[in-house]
Formats: structure tokens, C-alpha cells, sequence
């Protein structure tokens, strides 16, 4: 039987477009993927795709997912009670049934020890570590920050109320998360990929203010880009009835961003797609004037 690919969290933004690009290169009965709930998964299924059921948190219901598959990526779970666990709980039983290549999908920062954001973010280092440890075959992902996740900080009335975001100058290299996905998909799919750390971002970083600019071009009027102060900005939160765990997201990544922790631009990104990643000016012309 032929050796396959696993593909986690394949209902998820990532983990569909990594199989939506696996399945230009590969065939659909090379493919698996590891979901919780079935009946999100009908459209892979009906490609073709081998669907295995399985929750992270369930060593025992991963204890069959990787038969017969040669490589498999792991896309970080999005469930923080204990995040590290439920990864331990899928590498181990990939281990167990043989994978010989496995792919995590991390995060890109300067340094998670003096980062803001350390104990909700190291996880995905002492992930690799783990991996590391179980003697399979690795690459890291390391993703930076996906440029859909800008309308999330600032919102998706722009043109008319301006940015209003406390990430000061710091400046982010964004990328679009579907060519991450793609970056993925070429590496599961290609030679050459063994034991290496990649980082996945644009090779230009911008501020908020870069985006201000950009959108001020693109729709023809001033776009005013305002840093309040971080605890005002927090409050303006709360009262707006956000949950709190959304309104802590919120804080300390901008906190992040304003301290740079996520400038690291690279080519990685670049050299996986084999072209130049798209702009930000275009998902921005896409995403705020529909264009």
C-alpha cells in the first residue's frame, strides 16, 4: 500500500488550504486527514481524500490516524488548554506508527523568552523540541503573522473611522495564509526538507501606518492611523462587550508588534513558492474596497 500524506486540522483555514494545494499535486487517495468531526469534512471526502477521526486530547482515538502515512504536518491546535499535551498526544502516536517526515506549523518571532506574549506562545517552541526528541524526521514551519488577521485587529471600517491599534511603529512582515498553506503543501511534496527550520513571511514588513498609507492610495482619501495608549485601547475593548480572552489576544499582540518581535522578514517563503509572494497592497484592495 502506498505510503501517505496526513494532513491535521484539514477543516480549519490552514490545514484546507494545505490539503486544497496537496490535492493540484498529488493524488487525492495519497491524502489523509486527521478531523474531529466528520461531517465537516464531506467535501474531502467526496475528492477522494482519506478521512481518520481524532481529537488531540484522545491519545486512544490517534492510535490508528497515521497508518501508512510516510509524512504528516501538524497544524497547531487552536484549543489552549494544554496546547503542549494535545501536541505531545499526536507526534507520540505519529512516532508509533512510523511517520519517517514530520512537519509542525509554529510561529516566527525574534525571541519568544523576552516576548510579551511567552507563556501563551512557547508552546509551539517546546513542541519542536519534542519533536526533535522523537528522532523523526522535521521541519518547522514558522509562520508570521497572516494578513487576514489585520481586519481582526483593526476592523472592517477603515475607510470610514481610520486604524486605530496600539502596535506603534513596529513593523510586521504579513503574508497571505494561503500561500502558507502552499509553502506546505511544496514541502510535503518535494525532497530536500529534512531537519530544517523555515521562516514563513513576507520579505517586506510594514506598521500600521504603512496600511494607513496603502489604503489612503488605494481608495483615494486620507486613511488616519492613531496609537492610543494600550490600556485605554484595552478598556475601549471591554466596553464594547468583547470577551476577555479576545480583549488579552488583542493587548498583547499589539504589544508584540510594537516591541517588533514579529520583524523577521525572510525569503523562505519566497524560495518554497518558487515566486514572489503577493503584496499586501493586494489583499488589502481586496479585503477593504472588494476589488
Amino acid at each position: 500500500m502506498k505510503r501517505m500524506i496526513l494532513v491535521t486540522g484539514a477543516t480549519g483555514h490552514l490545514g484546507g488550504s494545505i490539503v486544497k494545494h496537496l490535492l493540484t499535486k498529488i493524488p487525492a487517495d495519497q491524502i489523509v486527514v486527521l478531523v474531529r468531526d466528520e461531517n465537516k469534512a464531506t467535501h474531502l471526502k467526496a475528492a477522494g481524500v482519506h478521512i481518520r477521526i481524532g481529537d488531540y486530547h484522545d491519545p486512544a482515538s490517534l492510535t490508528g490516524a497515521f497508518v501508512n502515512v510516510e509524512k504528516a504536518v501538524l497544524v497547531s491546535s487552536s484549543d489552549f488548554n494544554d496546547r503542549l499535551g494535545q501536541h505531545k498526544n499526536v507526534i507520540d502516536a505519529a512516532k508509533l506508527a512510523g511517520v519517517r517526515h514530520f512537519v509542525y506549523t509554529g510561529v516566527s518571532m525574534k525571541d519568544i523568552h523576552t516576548s510579551v506574549l511567552r507563556d501563551f506562545m512557547i508552546d509551539h517552541f517546546q513542541t519542536e523540541e519534542y519533536v526533535k526528541d522523537s528522532g523523526m524526521k522535521y521541519t518547522f514551519m514558522r509562520h508570521n503573522l497572516y494578513a487576514e488577521m489585520i481586519p481582526f485587529y483593526v476592523g472592517h471600517q477603515v475607510l470610514e473611522k481610520g486604524i486605530v491599534f496600539p502596535a506603534g511603529e513596529g513593523r510586521i512582515p504579513f503574508a497571505l495564509r494561503d500561500e502558507m498553506g502552499e509553502a506546505n503543501a511544496n514541502v510535503l511534496t518535494t525532497e530536500g526538507h529534512e531537519d530544517r527550520i523555515y521562516s514563513i513571511a513576507s520579505e517586506v514588513d510594514y506598521s500600521f501606518q504603512d496600511i494607513a498609507d496603502i489604503l489612503s492610495e488605494l481608495s483615494g482619501k486620507r486613511i488616519t492611523y492613531t496609537n492610543p495608549d494600550t490600556t485605554r485601547f484595552t478598556e475601549s475593548l471591554k466596553a464594547a462587550g468583547l470577551p476577555n480572552h479576545i480583549v488579552q489576544i488583542a493587548s498583547g499582540f499589539s504589544t508584540a508588534m510594537r516591541n517588533g518581535d514579529f520583524d523577521v522578514p525572510g525569503t523562505d517563503l519566497k524560495n518554497l513558492l518558487g515566486r514572489k509572494p503577493a503584496g499586501l497592497k493586494e489583499y488589502l484592495q481586496q479585503i477593504y474596497l472588494g476589488v
